[in-house]
């Protein structure tokens, strides 16, 4: 008689980015449901828990470049938690379309939004919640070590069975370049 596995703990999270990339998870469809006997969601918009779990996950998928404070904060976390970080999509790998503003200072991307002559109460917020931005969008691997990309805009979610399957064969995923869409 074998012992059974212990669940896949699996952290997910979205920093500057769209949400697309869960959305391509999500579209893992009746795959996600066959490995539901094999995995168990920790942190993540599908649990609603805030912090991944402080002993640790065995993956963390994190869509969506740095643009703030806060989002290096949590990409630290997830990095000092996941025993495997990966990086998911575009813009987690390069910055992606929030990078776009990579080239205009600050202060002048604050002015726009905040201040503009349209506006009825043109102030900038001074709420202490409100994260301070990152003078340039980065993506993950300039702050931390990353393990595994999943390449695409969003990855296709055979992408995302693979690498949780290569995780439960204890293998390295096998992520050809010709599976990345770009949609």
């Amino acid at each position: 008689m074998s012992v059974p596995r212990p669940k896949l703990t699996i952290a997910t999270c979205s920093l500057a980015g769209c949400f697309g990339c869960h959305m391509s998870f999500l579209d893992v469809d009746e795959a996600l449901a066959d490995l539901i006997d094999h995995i168990e969601f920790d942190r993540s918009p599908l649990t609603d828990i805030k912090h991944v779990n402080p002993n640790g996950v065995d993956i963390g998928l994190i869509e969506g470049g740095l643009c703030n404070a806060e989002n290096v904060e949590v990409l630290r976390e997830f990095r000092a938690r996941c025993k495997v970080l990966v990086a998911v999509g575009a813009c987690a790998m390069y910055g992606g379309v929030p990078a776009l503003r990579n080239g205009i200072p600050v202060s002048e991307l604050v002015a726009e939004a905040y201040l503009g002559s349209d506006l009825l109460n043109p102030q900038v917020p001074q709420d202490p919640e409100l994260p301070p931005l990152l003078q340039k969008v980065l993506p993950l691997h300039e702050v931390v070590p990353v393990d595994y990309t999943l390449a695409g805009c969003p990855p296709p979610a055979a992408a995302f069975k693979e690498l949780i399957m290569a995780q439960l064969e204890n293998r390295a995923p096998e992520l050809p370049q010709q599976a990345r869409r770009f949609d």
